[in-house]
């Protein structure tokens, strides 16, 4: 038979003070959503890093050609 009140408070006749609301509720991200949305971060800031790789090489190359001649 569940009596509704936590454990600790049945225990310490007070509740446990942890910084937090622990009886708020909201909505948890699934743990598969979180995994995906941080896929997403991470091919979009690929892609951004290898664009300015390939920028900067541009860059050195010119430099390179305009020492040679």
């Amino acid at each position: 038979m569940a009596t509704r009140i936590l454990s600790f408070i049945a225990n310490y006749k007070r509740e446990l003070r942890m910084g937090m609301n622990i009886r708020r509720k909201e909505k948890v991200e699934k743990v598969t959503e979180f995994a995906e949305r941080m896929r997403k971060i991470q091919e979009k800031a690929g892609a951004v890093l290898k664009k300015a790789q390939e920028e900067i090489k541009r860059q050195v190359d010119r430099g390179q050609r305009e020492i040679k001649e």
